[in-house]
């Protein structure tokens, strides 16, 4: 989509100097305006307590990019940087937001055009609600005069980088601010991991496919594993306070595993629009519960050994770096069916992917020596790194004799990648999606407090277990089964 089939458009980044901003946005950004794919007009403004000038904060992007973009056009380079702009102002005065509010009118009078305004929180969460109150109390909100034909044609949207709150209680009351003073239609919940590639392709693999959907049931289905396993450390390093007051559980249990938990259980949602497939992804959330038995029978947490001594974390810290939960969901197509939700770091690899396996044929046609060898088929979504979909099957081994083998059939984005047809990065989606207006791979409203409910008693129950310990590069053992 090219950019002339959008409205021009104003992007406020709030947290501007920050890790998120340098290291993904600026370029994202540069990325989708280097392919046509932004609007046009364009401006960039930049918005944070520090100190800088225009100058400064261009001369910052333009390093940031050249540092990473070594093949980047110079006149793509030179037109990005010149589009953006810097303000200086507290978070928390609301003249700050007044003064923003006439530098955008200000904009919108030297574009000769009312302007879209997208506003993107890239700050800790903590800062998300005098944020909205306000953008909001500021008039901000509103893109355009009141009553004015333009107010009607352009748009204002706010995106809200995750964890949406701390925990149920917090995440209701943010939602009820959010309700408060915006649309539905305004809000834009990111979940990053939804824009990943092989996670949209699952809705294609399942419902545009006749082969797997009538096999995608408890008659078939042995279980489920979806992993969001890193290597690193990740934001420990960076912000040990941060993710000390947050863990592993709400930081990627919360939103990114159960996100992937609501694509592959999902009903079809007999159209691919964002109403659709958000209420599908809604009602089977509703019906995840942990599988029945004892707190310890479904629920393990842990932590690596070190992470005391971590920056910013506790001496006595019992935040958890890693925990795998055991879950089923309460459905016709799926009671039964264990389904485990695991996440952590300073593990011994880094990958994400949902694995699927089949059941056993009932009757198999087996070696009669084949011992304790499992005969399921295993189909492997794999979200990073190298994103694809794989198909464990078994085949005859080549011989006089009767065995099987294993064999894979296996497509990958990356090998099957052209010119044409670029994988693009989640947060450039996330951009362009918002701009677009398309809701599909956001979080509504329902959905995260649905999260919220089956995560905030489980992370209330799994106190009364004991916080096992691991060493940095190993996997925990005693894990559930």
């Amino acid at each position: 989509m090219k950019s002339d089939t959008f409205r021009p458009t104003v992007i406020v980044i709030f947290g501007a100097t920050g890790n998120l901003f340098r290291q993904k946005l600026v370029h994202a950004l540069f990325d989708l305006f280097e392919a046509g794919h932004l609007p046009s007009p364009l401006r960039i403004v930049g918005f944070s307590r520090k100190a800088l000038s225009h100058e400064e904060f261009r001369m910052q992007i333009k390093e940031l990019l050249i540092a990473k973009h070594s093949d980047y056009s110079k006149d793509a380079l030179e037109a990005f940087v010149s589009l953006a702009s810097y303000e200086k102002g507290d978070i928390h005065e609301l003249d700050t937001y007044i003064r923003l509010s006439k530098i955008l009118s200000g904009i919108d009078h030297d574009a000769g055009v009312c302007m879209n305004k997208l506003f993107y929180l890239a700050t800790a969460p903590e800062l998300y609600r005098p944020i909205l109150e306000n953008l909001s109390a500021s008039g901000l909100t509103i893109p355009c005069a009141p009553g004015t034909p333009e107010e009607k044609m352009a748009w204002s949207r706010v995106l809200v980088e995750k964890p949406f709150g701390g925990d149920q209680m917090e995440a209701e009351k943010l939602d009820m601010l959010l309700g408060k003073l915006f649309s539905e239609e305004q809000i834009f919940r990111i979940d990053h991991y939804l824009a990943k590639e092989t996670i949209q392709n699952i809705l294609t693999f399942r419902f545009s496919n006749g082969l797997f959907e009538p096999l995608w049931n408890r008659d078939n289905i042995d279980k489920v594993e979806i992993k969001l396993l890193e290597s690193g450390r990740g934001k420990v390093a960076e912000r040990g306070n941060f993710y000390d007051n947050l863990g592993a559980l709400r930081d990627v249990g919360q939103n990114h595993l159960l996100s992937m938990l609501a694509l592959v259980a999902m009903e079809n949602p007999g159209r691919l629009d964002g109403e659709a497939v958000r209420e599908a992804r809604v009602k089977v959330l509703k019906d995840v519960r942990p599988f029945a038995g004892r707190v310890e029978s479904y629920a393990s947490r842990a932590q690596y050994e070190g992470y005391r001594k971590e920056q910013g974390v506790a001496s006595d810290s019992t935040t958890e770096t890693y925990f795998k939960l055991k879950m089923e969901i309460n459905s016709k197509r799926w009671k039964g069916v264990p389904i485990y939700l695991e996440a952590g770091k300073e593990l011994p690899e880094s990958k994400s992917e949902i694995i699927i396996y089949f059941k056993e044929p009932k009757v198999c046609i087996c070696p009669p020596n084949r011992g304790e060898h499992s005969h399921e088929n295993v189909l492997t979504f794999r979200i990073q790194p190298n994103e694809g979909i794989s198909i464990l099957f078994w085949a005859k081994r080549p011989g006089f004799e009767f065995g099987l083998d294993t064999q894979s059939l296996s497509f990958s984005y990356r090998d099957s990648d052209s010119e044409n047809h670029l994988i693009p990065d989640a947060y450039e989606r996330v951009l362009f999606d918002c701009i677009r207006g398309d809701q599909t791979l956001f979080s509504s409203t329902d959905e995260v407090k649905t999260e919220w409910k089956i995560i905030t008693p489980i992370g209330k129950e799994w106190q009364k277990i004991p916080l096992l310990i691991y060493k940095a590069g190993e996997h925990p053992r005693q894990m559930i089964m």
